[in-house]
This record gives structure tokens, C-alpha cells and sequence, in this order.
């Protein structure tokens, strides 16, 4: 029979070896938490400095469009995350959500940007454009003629018309092949910021401002998505060694003699 005061002290021990796995198997964690912020911040300052913003000076950023850029994202940003994290069932998902809202923000600008490049190469009409344009549409009918005009089948063009009306807007919004679920998220998050990102681009007329604003809005935009998609990981693993692999192979199940003194004769040799 064995000593009871030897049977306490090999629980003792046990317990203390099972302590110092979990303390170790936390620290790495916890630093690896660390490690990765870090990065997401250095990079994000990289991307300032490259557009000409100071590291740490709290004066405004020498880009307007980085100002105006910055100001928008403390809009966006928030009901991006909102509803991205709702997204909780599987990853295509959230993937699908980052595809579209990253998509549509593209479009929704290239209307904008083709609008101010045409404004600014338009010289206008002199007035003999306008005097000769004035004498086509006289010469050629107008549209009093289109006034006129009898349709003979009413029915087939409100059944056109209706077809139009049934066409999901969902669908026109949506990336092919990509998660219908995530779609939809992003599709109730665009139409609550789509507003604010046109008006922001609107602001701007330097066409140095105007690239930068896109370009840093999309990369911004998927470093937060990285930033989010991190925060929602269920775990980080656990880096391990060959040391550690070895020892676990070898240890037999839990509660055997041999178990014990493995357990000793780690903890005696720190």
C-alpha cells in the first residue's frame, strides 16, 4: 500500500505539470495576438507614409484625399463590421460579403470618375454648334413627333415592363458563384454607405486625390476585412516543437506509473 503522504505529493505534482502546460500554452497565444496586430499596424502606417502622412503627427495628412479618405472610413467602417460579424455560420459567407462590398464600391465610383474626366475634356458648344443643332432637331421632327406616335400593342409592353419589375435587384448586384447569403448582407450594407462613399469621392477634383482616395479606400477596406476575419477565428493554434512532439509520443495514457515520472523528471530538470 502506498504512502498517502507519497500519493499527495505525485498529485501535487501532477496538478503543477498540468498548470505550467497551461500557462505556457496561454503566453503563446496571447503572444501571438500581440504579433499579429502589430503587423496590421505597421502595415497601415506604411501605407500612410507612402501617401505622405508623418508617422504619429497629429496634424491633418498632406493628401486631401487622405483626409477625406480618413474621415469616411470612421463612418463606414463601423456598420461594415456590424453586419460582417453577423456572418457567423461558415467562412464562404463572410468571404462572399467582402467580395461584393469591395466590388460594388468600385462601381459604384466608376460612374463618378467617368462623369468628372468627361466634364473636364467637354469644351462646350460655340454658337454655331448651337445654332446648327437647333436646325437638325427643327429639320428632323424633335421629340413633339414622339408625342404622336400610337402604340398598337399595350400589352406586350406592359408585360415587358412588368418582366423588368421582377428582376431581384439582388441578383444585378450579386458576383457570380459567390455565397447568395453573403450577397445579401452586402447588399443591406451597400445601400446604407453607398451614399457617403460618392459624396466623398465627390468632394475631390484633384486628380491626384482622386486616385489616392480609390486606391486607399480598397486596400483600407480589405485590411479591416482581414482585421475582423482575425477577431472571428474560434482559435489560434498552438505552435509546437519537436521536443514537445517526442515527449507526447512517448507519454503513456493518463494515470500510469511511467506517466508520473515523465511528469517528474520534466518538471526536476527546469
Amino acid at each position: 500500500m502506498k504512502n498517502p503522504e507519497e500519493v499527495l505529493l505525485r498529485e501535487t505534482i501532477r496538478d503543477l505539470f498540468s498548470l505550467v502546460k497551461q500557462r505556457s500554452a496561454k503566453k503563446t497565444k496571447n503572444e501571438e495576438s500581440v504579433l499579429r496586430e502589430h503587423i496590421r499596424s505597421l502595415i497601415r502606417i506604411e501605407l500612410l507614409n507612402e501617401a505622405g502622412v508623418p508617422d504619429g503627427d497629429p496634424a491633418p495628412h498632406k493628401s486631401t484625399g487622405i483626409n477625406v479618405l480618413e474621415d469616411l472610413l470612421k463612418k463606414i467602417i463601423p456598420t461594415i463590421e456590424d453586419d460582417f460579424k453577423l456572418l457567423t455560420t461558415d467562412e464562404d459567407q463572410r468571404k462572399s460579403y467582402r467580395a461584393h462590398i469591395i466590388n460594388a464600391t468600385i462601381n459604384a465610383l466608376r460612374p463618378v470618375e467617368a462623369n468628372n474626366e468627361a466634364g473636364e475634356d467637354d469644351p462646350g458648344l460655340n454658337e454655331e454648334d448651337e445654332l446648327e443643332e437647333k436646325l437638325t432637331i427643327k429639320v428632323g421632327g424633335g421629340d413633339s413627333d414622339l408625342d404622336k406616335f400610337i402604340d398598337i400593342n399595350p400589352d406586350d409592353t406592359d408585360a415587358e415592363d412588368e418582366e423588368e419589375k421582377e428582376v431581384d435587384p439582388r441578383d444585378e448586384f450579386g458576383i457570380e458563384g459567390e455565397d447568395t447569403t453573403g450577397r445579401n448582407m452586402a447588399f443591406t450594407t451597400f445601400k446604407k454607405i453607398q451614399n457617403q462613399i460618392i459624396d466623398a469621392y465627390d468632394l475631390l477634383s484633384n486628380a491626384e486625390d482622386q486616385e489616392l482616395f480609390i486606391d486607399y479606400l480598397v486596400a483600407n477596406l480589405k485590411l479591416y476585412f482581414d482585421k475582423f476575419e482575425d477577431e472571428m477565428s474560434p482559435s489560434i493554434e498552438e505552435p509546437s516543437n519537436q521536443a514537445y512532439d517526442t515527449a507526447k509520443e512517448d507519454q503513456p495514457e493518463e494515470g500510469g506509473e511511467e506517466d508520473l515520472q515523465l511528469q517528474e523528471e520534466i518538471i526536476f530538470e527546469f
